[in-house]
C-alpha cells in the first residue's frame, strides 16, 4: 500500500501574529532538508481554512521532515498529508495532524 504514496505535503498554518515565527520555521526546513517551499498565502487557499504554506518532499526525506516538525514548529498547527491521487482520502483518512485540528474546506474535492 504505501507504494501508492509518491510524496507528501506539510501545511503550516498561521496568522498575521505567528507570520514570522512560520517564516522561521519554513526557512529553517528549507535548509534543512530537500523540501519544495510554495508561497506565504496572507489569505485561505484550497481546503486550508487560514493563511498557510506548503512543504513538499518526498518518501525519503518523510522520516526526517516529520520528526523536526513535531519539535521545532514553535506550537504552529501543521497539516500533512500523502499523495495518492486521491485528493479527498489524502486530506481526511490519511492526514496527520500537529497541533489543533481544523476544518477544511472538502468540498473542493467532490
Amino acid at each position: 500500500m504505501t507504494d501508492a504514496i509518491k510524496g507528501y505535503h506539510a501545511h503550516l498554518y498561521y496568522n498575521e501574529e505567528t507570520f514570522n515565527l512560520a517564516e522561521d520555521v519554513i526557512f529553517q526546513a528549507s535548509k534543512l532538508f530537500n523540501v519544495d517551499v510554495g508561497r506565504m498565502h496572507k489569505k485561505p487557499v484550497g481546503p486550508h481554512p487560514v493563511w498557510s504554506c506548503q512543504l513538499a518532499f518526498d518518501n525519503d526525506e518523510f522520516a526526517k521532515v516529520i520528526p523536526w516538525l513535531a519539535l521545532n514548529r514553535k506550537d504552529l498547527t501543521v497539516f500533512i498529508h500523502p499523495l495518492t491521487g486521491d485528493d479527498l482520502k489524502d486530506h481526511t483518512d490519511y492526514a496527520i495532524w500537529m497541533g489543533s485540528i481544523e476544518p477544511l474546506n472538502l468540498g473542493l474535492f467532490q
